[in-house]
């Protein structure tokens, strides 16, 4: 998905950060690859390429940066992601397509999600993902377009590139007003044959789940490492000698010990390096944190080959990632920085939302004290939107595992902190579901309820430790006649089966339960007593309220045009970026006719249209996450507040509505962190 506009090509660093915030995080400290043999060569020869042409901060075209990466002797050639999930797929995907000479492979022992990587039908749902599987995974056709800025002309001047063009004719008779790119074979593939990928690769990428122990010594708190000690026994057989492993999973401080053990016992002749090299991905945005990282962390020993391990990793980002940005140290603080950082986070959310309520009770309004805080710059805007907490599988987890680790070192009054971030956390969904029910008069009997958001976050269907479920569990024990269940990005059978997985089938309405999931907003809204909004997407928000006179209106940034190229061949950053341009500007999802022919589904495909429509579904192209794929437009709330019961609620639980509006509509809207929303005395 387009997050931000692009930006010219004279600066590369700032269209690198187009796709994210600015980066916070410190540089790159001594004693970091920055300052290794291989790093300095690529910086040299950056810096000579920049001042003679005077790019001051761009980096290196990918050719030359693959050049020099095989000469300087990187060697890697095959990259094996063991885990087909929520990180391994996009990690594997862009690493793939950020570096073509190297064959990644994705392995899973899930034949299933295997099979729908391998297809239009992925089994997550992340913005951008789409279009970069479609050049990896399938390759690419050779073309060419002009190099001038354009903003509306058509797409008619760009014209696929003769595949008779020869390397030379591209390089030798380049002119400034057309760039040929060269077509690409497939290096990402997806295989359910683990042993025998691990056996072939160079590096082998670690990222399997690593829940929650529910059960046994350290249950509630520890991090499960089963599916990890599973894996590293089948690396430890299987690994071929000198083969790299990399923590990609979150992990407990010292897990890298644990899996240098399991080598050791089933490897007692042969030496493995084992890195940590933490996610630091958001669902919902991974694809942008994944081309533009704020930072890159490489934890490794500090032995010779240690060191070594890390500059190869590091020569795999160093095609795409700026080289101030890959940050090394000692492989415990790698570790442990993850689950600090994840930590802080929700430690900022639990923050805002106790302040939440203080403003309910003395009349002050949250979005404005959070304005007012997030104006200092130590203290900076992100995270602080009050809401019913967090959730997905990251926060929860990883904070309980540093609580763990807090008691394990004896270290209780470090531990009953953190502890009282996950308390909060749960005590706002709470107060939350108190003040729904409170409003509809102390009873839930008879009356239908709407739930709009069920994945934990918005831009995703990552469904995992749902906020929304927490407050529908709630729910429940008042005994509803409906609960009714929509979400934009999730699929309504896969709710369906999660929710009776994880609180019972009796509950739904097709086993005479009062859960039922709708693929339609407007039809779960409908003869509904209230509205109660879990998740924060763009489609739930009203429209903004029309300025006042004399405000100073702001018109939506279009993408602009990040040509002309100053490069004989642009990086493939470059070109999604002026992809992106083009299916803004002239909604046309491949103007670069760049894809190649998708593969098709199975004959029965359940998820493709039957008959006729089938062959038209296969003959279209879809960008994961653009408006066509899943409906981006605003609800019409006038429409579902006409056919809302009276007294009409809105319960917004993540500040999605204008309540001046809302009341125009007839409609009461009860918000977090306003005046009138907490508890009654």
């Amino acid at each position: 998905m387009y997050r931000q506009p692009s930006i010219p090509s004279s600066n590369i660093d700032a269209l690198e950060d187009s796709l994210l915030d600015i980066s916070t995080a410190p540089t790159t400290p001594d004693g970091s690859l920055t300052f290794s043999p291989v790093l300095q060569a690529l910086k040299l020869h950056d810096a000579l390429e920049e001042a003679a042409l005077g790019w001051g901060e761009q980096r290196a075209s990918s050719s030359s940066l693959d050049a020099t990466m095989r000469a300087s002797g990187s060697g890697v050639k095959n990259i094996c992601c063991v885990g087909a999930g929520y990180v391994g797929g996009p990690t594997a995907a862009v690493m793939a397509f950020q570096n073509p000479h190297i064959n990644v492979t994705v392995v899973d022992r899930d034949p299933v999600r295997i099979k729908q990587w391998k297809t239009k039908h992925l089994p997550i749902y992340e913005p951008g993902l789409y279009e970069i599987l479609r050049i990896a995974r399938d390759g690419s056709k050779d073309c060419s377009f002009s190099n001038e800025a354009t903003r509306f002309d058509s797409l008619d001047s760009m014209s696929s590139a003769s595949s008779s063009t020869s390397e030379c004719e591209s390089r030798c008779g380049y002119h400034r007003d057309e760039v040929a790119v060269k077509a690409r074979t497939p290096n990402l593939f997806f295989s359910t044959e683990v042993s025998k990928t691990i056996s072939e690769a160079d590096i082998v990428l670690i990222a399997v789940n690593t829940p929650t122990k529910m059960r046994g010594m350290g249950a509630g708190k520890a991090t499960d490492v089963t599916a990890l000690e599973a894996v590293t026994r089948e690396i430890a057989i299987h690994a071929k000698p000198g083969a790299i492993l990399v923590e990609k999973s979150t992990v407990p401080c010292r897990t890298a010990e644990l899996i240098q053990d399991t080598l050791k016992v089933h490897r007692p002749t042969q030496s493995f390096e084992v890195l940590s090299n933490p996610e630091f991905l958001a669902a919902g945005t991974a694809i942008s944190d994944l081309l533009s990282p704020d930072r890159v962390i490489i934890g490794s020993s500090s032995t010779p080959a240690g060191c070594r391990a890390a500059e190869t990793l590091a020569s795999v980002y160093a095609s795409w990632v700026p080289r101030h940005r890959i940050v090394t140290m000692n492989t415990w603080s790698s570790e442990l920085s993850k689950l600090v950082a994840n930590a802080m986070l929700a430690q900022r959310i639990s923050s805002i939302n106790s302040i939440s309520a203080i403003c309910e009770a003395t009349g002050a309004d949250i979005s404005e004290v959070a304005k007012s805080i997030g104006m200092d710059p130590r203290i900076g805007d992100k995270y602080l939107k009050a809401g019913i907490g967090f959730g997905g599988s990251c926060f929860r987890k990883d904070v309980l595992s540093l609580v763990y680790l807090a008691e394990s070192l004896g270290l209780d009054e470090v531990a009953e902190y953190w502890t009282s971030v996950i308390s909060i956390n749960v005590w706002q969904r709470e107060r939350f579901v108190r003040r729904a029910v409170r409003c509809l008069n102390n009873t839930l009997v008879g009356k239908k309820l709407a739930v709009l958001g069920y994945a934990f976050k918005k831009d995703t269907n990552d469904t995992r430790e749902s906020p929304a479920l927490e407050c529908i569990k709630l729910l429940l024990d008042d005994c509803p006649r409906e609960i009714a269940v929509f979400d934009p990005c999730c699929d309504p059978t896969t709710i369906k089966v999660e929710i009776g997985k994880l609180v019972g089938k009796e509950v739904l309405k097709d086993n005479g339960g009062s859960i039922d999931v709708y693929s339609d907003a407007y039809s779960a809204c409908a003869d509904a007593h209230a509205v109660l909004i879990m998740t924060e997407c763009d489609e739930f928000k009203t429209s903004p309220s029309p300025p006042s006179l004399g405000t100073k209106t702001t018109s939506k940034k279009r993408p602009i045009d990040p040509r002309p190229f100053q490069r004989l061949e642009p990086t493939e950053t470059e070109i999604l970026h002026l992809q992106h341009f083009l299916t803004s500007t002239f909604s046309d999802a491949d103007p670069l006719q760049r894809f190649e022919t998708e593969p098709k589904c199975e004959e029965g495909c359940e998820v493709c249209f039957d008959g006729e429509n089938e062959e038209e579904m296969e003959n279209t192209v879809v960008l994961s996450g653009s408006k066509e794929e899943h409906g981006k437009d605003n609800l019409d709330w006038a429409r579902i507040a006409y056919h809302l019961q009276k007294p009409k609620w809105v319960l917004d639980g993540r500040g999605c509505v204008d309540e001046i509006e809302m009341r125009s509509l007839g409609v009461r809207v009860d918000g977090i962190g306003r005046s009138g929303w907490g508890e009654r005395r």
